[in-house]
């Protein structure tokens, strides 16, 4: 290897002639330039291939995620159908429960009035509720009465309503004439099928209700025996806010 370190440019001038030198050196160049042109060329179309493959991945990517976004929107969609339709079927339940419960208890109303057979003769309390109204403890009753007889003379009479609470703690009773302004005439009914019967009363201050005594008397008369329907109802179960 000594040999080698004995080698330079004024040895091989000397030994090669300066022509010949310079055309050594001028194919060592052409040499390296065309050898770093292949060379660039080549990792070129490396990276120019690579870069290709690349930016395939990225565009199948880009597919495969636009069909994810497009199967998400299609759930999105059939799961949004899906809970709108079941809240329609359940809107439909519900309101063919309250239709079906309407029609029972129209159903039982009117068999109460047109086929009183099928029920005890006589004077029935079809429904009775107590509304609070805009004024403060201010309320208004609501009683439906039916005749049952299977002969329908006309029923003739009247009501008689009394509350039962506590007032300032205290045990205490009021009639319907002590806390309204309603005469004996104004609870008079005189129907043959039926009758809607309303009115309103002011409780005191401090008073508080319990229960509420109903009664309908129908004097004795000419066509008419006499009866009396007494009825309790606890203030809670028919209250309506």
């Amino acid at each position: 290897m000594n040999w080698l370190a004995k080698i330079n440019l004024n040895t091989v001038v000397q030994r090669l002639g300066s022509f010949r030198s310079a055309l050594l050196l001028i194919a060592i160049i052409v040499i390296c330039v065309y050898s770093g042109y292949r060379m660039g060329n080549f990792f070129h179309a490396y990276q120019a291939q690579t870069l290709a493959k690349q930016e395939q991945r990225l565009t199948e990517l880009y597919a495969q995620q636009n069909e994810q976004v497009k199967r998400i929107n299609t759930l999105e969609v059939e799961l949004e159908v899906e809970r709108l339709a079941n809240q329609g079927s359940h809107n439909l339940l519900k309101n063919m429960e309250t239709e079906h419960y309407q029609v029972k208890k129209e159903l039982a109303f009117y068999e109460k009035v047109m086929a009183p057979e099928k029920q005890a003769d006589g004077l029935v309390v079809d429904s009775f509720s107590i509304i609070a109204t805009s004024s403060h403890n201010h309320f208004r009753f609501k009683a439906t009465l039916v005749q049952q007889q299977v002969k329908k003379r006309y029923a003739r009479g009247y009501l008689q309503l009394e509350l039962a609470g506590s007032l300032n703690k205290k045990p205490s009773q009021l009639k319907l004439s002590n806390i309204s302004s309603l005469k004996q005439k104004d609870l008079a009914f005189n129907f043959q099928y039926f009758q809607v019967m309303e009115g309103e009363f002011t409780l005191p201050e401090n008073f508080v209700v319990e229960k509420i005594a109903f009664s309908a008397i129908l004097p004795k008369g000419k066509w008419q025996k006499y009866h009396r329907l007494d009825m309790d109802y606890l203030w809670k179960e028919v209250f309506e806010e």
